[in-house]
């Protein structure tokens, strides 16, 4: 173990800590969610930081932090989806989960084949990612999302994010069509 891997299992903790606090029946919850939600999400870029820096990349730490991002990400917008029970929430919030679960499993069937490489992650993934966390922070703390600073903010990078999501997706997509495509020329 060491201080990234930490880190990554701390984000892991959180998630639970995020749903309790949410549903807790008091009125700063929101507040409360959204800056764990927050600390949590720093230490998305604060552990690979550290990881590449210190040169301490573990293999359990590249299993672990995508598995933690997305669950995160996945309970997060679940929460948000209950919360404001409308299609503007609904249809961003399901095209980011849909795309994790593809790009995990396009990751995976690639790892088998031995090239993870050609679908790293990429710097509209790191945008898409940095959109998603900002959008569900500032949610995590609006109590409607058409209404003041937080709310609208919130909606307004949710949809951006939503774009970028479905952009990266691509992305990996055609950097790993040549291995999904099985026809090759006949050398005869």
């Amino acid at each position: 173990m060491n201080i990234p891997n930490i880190l990554t299992s701390l984000r892991l903790f959180l998630i639970p800590v995020i749903v309790v606090v949410h549903y807790l029946p008091f009125a700063w919850m929101n507040w409360v969610a959204a800056i764990i939600f927050m600390v949590a999400s720093f230490t998305d870029w604060f552990d690979g930081y550290l990881a590449r820096r210190w040169n301490q990349t573990t293999p359990f730490g590249a299993f672990l932090d995508p598995v933690a991002d997305k669950v995160m990400v996945a309970v997060a917008l679940a929460i948000l989806i209950e919360k404001f029970d409308n299609p503007m929430m609904t249809v961003p919030g399901l095209i980011i989960i849909g795309r994790e679960i593809v790009i995990s499993a396009l990751r995976e069937w690639m790892a088998e084949l031995g090239k993870r490489t050609s679908v790293a992650v990429s710097f509209i993934g790191k945008l898409k990612t940095a959109a998603q966390m900002s959008s569900i922070t500032l949610l995590l703390l609006a109590q409607q999302m058409d209404e003041g600073l937080a709310g609208i903010s919130g909606s307004i990078l949710l949809a951006i994010a939503a774009v970028l999501t479905i952009w990266s997706m691509f992305v990996y997509l055609r950097a790993a069509w040549p291995d999904l495509t099985p026809f090759k020329k006949d050398t005869k």
